[in-house]
């Protein structure tokens, strides 16, 4: 007996779909509950599996189509029936494959991000509405050593060099180790440098050699057009049509998350070996953010015609970076989940996200979005607002640097690890003073960093 597989319901808004690959072709066995097809919709992208054991009979549906939900795709025969011989499939489009890549591999949460996102990562970029994943935390490079020795030839007392002979060698990339000085018992003399760089031996002992500079990889799309996935189609509508219909702009602050760092470094193996999370800054931005919209529901709230309408919950939207696009999982109820709940929620998502396993109504129901700009090394950036949400925040790179502090009563400077906080917001309903006391309370509940008890472990 065959029976048909028809395209099942989505979510509660998707009412179409469209075929993106067929895993399976005419004649291929199939297993129950295994995959035959990849279907995209505007709010995910995900497998469609065999309801029964048998043989692909018939595909009624081919790539590229839109069809709407209960919509007939593949006729499979039954285990035990011959299937009836079908023409050989059609080649695959290559412009197809170029669209629809195959899912990436889950990345691992970043120790920052990230961030989104250490991106605190799960992809904070305006989402439409990158993956997440949780922001990296970028030490002050330290200065590079010399690549020139300070030491001199065995044949010179080190006490013969003097600073400027010193710095001279080194502006000039002379080997003092490889020269034999003019002056007496063999001192290097400020001559002796200079003839050494402009000597024919500069080239030959002199210098350190200076290394290949790498070589840059070509990506394949170089020179060639591919057709926009529904995916994109989808961001890029949303994006303008956002533009369109809101005023938004920018308010950035800058927060010491020293503390923060210092208590992530203190617990991060224990809560590690006790929820299987790595623990990252995106938690802690998360959980000060979910507060944070408590106090200013403005914030969280979004605008109905002439109306304002304030959710009574905070649904944080997390940005995820993967293949496909940047797509925005919720983390629902937000508010009422403590650190390690909410580092198990965004890994858990987060890794959905990019093997495209997902619910559709996991992707929708936010009320505010969050995204880990800093997990790809940005120091902040102004993230896109998607309606019908009126705020997202973009969290930087967590950084250390020199920073003034108080000391005793007396002014001090100190490394610190500063992070920018860039809330992009619908002007129409929120006013830069709402926007202003939202960061602040963001920024003095991460200073403060009383966190112990939200840990959850």
């Amino acid at each position: 007996m065959s029976q048909s597989v028809a395209l099942p319901a989505l979510g509660e808004s998707v009412t179409e779909g469209t075929v993106t690959r067929w895993l399976k072709q005419v004649g291929d066995a199939v297993a129950v509950d295994e995959p035959l097809l990849e279907v995209s919709t505007d709010k995910v992208d995900t497998e469609i599996p065999s309801p029964v054991a048998g043989t692909v009979q018939e595909i009624l549906v081919q790539e590229d189509e839109t069809v709407e939900v209960g919509t007939a795709l593949v006729i499979i025969a039954e285990a035990g029936e011959e299937a009836a011989p079908a023409p050989a499939p059609a080649a695959e489009s290559p412009a197809l494959v170029a669209e629809t890549p195959a899912p990436a591999a889950p990345a691992p949460v970043a120790e920052a991000p990230t961030p989104v996102v250490e991106s605190p990562a799960p992809v904070v970029e305006s989402p439409a509405p990158v993956a997440p994943a949780p922001v990296v935390e970028t030490p002050v490079a330290e200065a590079p050593a010399s690549p020139v020795s300070d030491s001199v030839a065995s044949t010179a007392d080190v006490s013969y060099i003097t600073p400027i002979v010193r710095k001279l060698a080194n502006d000039h990339g002379v080997n003092l180790d490889a020269l034999q000085g003019s002056g007496v018992g063999g001192r290097i003399r400020k001559e002796d440098v200079l003839a050494a760089a402009s000597g024919p031996s500069a080239s030959s002992g002199n210098t350190v050699a200076a290394k290949p500079a790498p070589v840059a990889v070509v990506s394949p799309l170089r020179g060639t057009t591919t057709t926009m996935s529904r995916l994109r189609k989808v961001i890029s509508q949303r994006a303008v049509a956002s533009l369109q219909a809101s005023a938004q702009l920018t308010t950035v602050v800058e927060a010491d998350v020293t503390a923060v760092a210092n208590l992530r470094d203190k617990v991060k193996n224990e809560f590690l070996q006790k929820t299987g999370n790595k623990l990252s800054f995106l938690p802690f931005f998360a959980l000060a953010a979910a507060e944070a919209l408590q106090q200013y529901p403005i914030i969280n709230a979004y605008v109905d015609g002439e109306n304002i309408v304030y959710p009574e919950t905070e649904n944080i939207s997390i940005a995820v970076d993967t293949e496909r696009g940047l797509l925005t999982p919720v983390l629902k109820d937000a508010g009422k989940l403590n650190i390690a709940e909410i580092a198990a929620q965004i890994a858990d998502l987060a890794e959905r996200t990019r093997n495209n396993t997902l619910k559709p109504d996991e992707l929708s129901g936010g009320t505010f979005t969050l995204t880990n700009t800093g997990s790809r090394g940005a120091l902040f950036d102004t993230p896109l607002v998607f309606l019908p949400q009126s705020a997202i925040l973009g969290t930087g790179v967590v950084s250390k640097v020199p920073a003034v502090v108080e000391v005793d009563g007396n002014a001090a400077i100190a490394i610190r690890s500063k992070v920018y906080l860039a809330l992009s917001y619908d002007h129409r309903i929120i006013d830069g003073a709402d926007a202003a006391r939202f960061l602040g309370a963001i920024k003095s509940r991460l200073e403060d960093a009383n966190f112990a008890s939200n840990l959850g472990i």
